[in-house]
């Protein structure tokens, strides 16, 4: 995937279908790209790496993985992919949305785990690696699943589903029932980061200056600048550029609109800064990526 794996702050942009909200699709780091920078979207994400290793943030805990780990992301929760050091990882994210498996009508199974999970009342494992006892037969239940969508045979959607309550079992059975709440610090950091993903999302295209950004958060410019570089790993400049640039991309291949006007929609006001620019970041013109060059 050349495009880059976020659109915005929640990730808006459609991973699944309505009838059956439930997709895998293969990455690659660094081939696709070095990073997949801190964000938080509403499905549910499972990181299954395959091969290599790398680096998985979830709320600012930081997890390095190997080939066959798998990462738990519930809806909500900010989290990174990112290269470690000069190695490589490839990888399935597997994306769904929860309530696909929420009947219509009041379910024990809904109001005993997975609200409760939702309200952060439940805590299941968020790292499965090898070592655990549990391990292999959770990974069995995605690899299972991967296969049923690769052969899609007749009802398969009913297997997949029953796989992922499989899952969940075995994560509930492994969980804790009454999780220590997060430190105070730790909830400040999450809000303001998300704050900061949603001013974001809605300035963009604008001048936006560190002084606003920070007067946004209630910091000053200086705490603010060590704030977003700690919880993000780069320069709010830099990533506000990358960020202009991801929405250029998309742009480019989902409208008519000439180079120049999408540049101005996103936020650049020198065409030839622009082009620069996405050619660093993409390794074509924007007309050749618009193009499939």
């Amino acid at each position: 995937m050349k495009i880059n794996e976020y659109e915005n702050y929640q990730e808006k942009r459609i991973h699944t279908t309505a009838s059956f909200p439930y997709v895998t699709y293969p990455c690659s780091i660094p081939l696709d790209r070095s990073k997949v920078p801190l964000h938080w979207h509403d499905d549910m994400e499972l990181v299954y790496v395959k091969k290599g290793n790398g680096i998985v943030t979830v709320d600012f805990i930081t997890y390095k993985v190997n080939a066959g780990d798998i990462v738990v992301i519930l809806p909500g929760q900010l989290h990174s992919i990112e290269q470690q050091m000069d190695l490589s990882m490839e990888y399935e994210n597997i994306i769904f949305q929860l309530d696909m498996l929420f009947p219509r009508q009041e379910d024990l199974c809904v109001s005993e785990y997975f609200l409760p999970l939702l309200q952060r009342q439940l805590e299941i494992p968020v790292f499965l690696c090898s070592g655990l006892e549990f391990y292999e037969a959770a990974a069995a239940c995605l690899d299972e699943a991967d296969n049923l969508c690769s052969l899609r045979p007749p009802a398969y959607e009913l297997s997949v589903k029953a796989q992922l309550f499989q899952f969940f079992y075995i994560l509930f059975s492994h969980g804790t029932p009454v999780p220590k709440p997060a430190p105070p610090l730790k909830n400040r950091s999450i809000h303001k980061a998300k704050l900061i993903f949603q001013y974001i999302e809605n300035h963009y295209a604008e001048n936006l200056t560190i002084k606003e950004m920070a007067e946004t958060c209630g910091f000053s410019q200086s705490h603010f600048m060590k704030f977003f570089k700690s919880s993000f790993g780069t320069s709010f400049v830099s990533y506000l550029k990358e960020y202009r640039l991801t929405k250029a991309a998309r742009l480019l291949v989902s409208s008519s609109g000439s180079v120049l006007t999408i540049a101005q929609e996103t936020g650049f006001d020198n065409l030839s800064y622009f082009n620069r620019s996405f050619k660093k970041m993409y390794g074509v013109t924007p007309r050749q990526f618009r193009d499939g060059g």
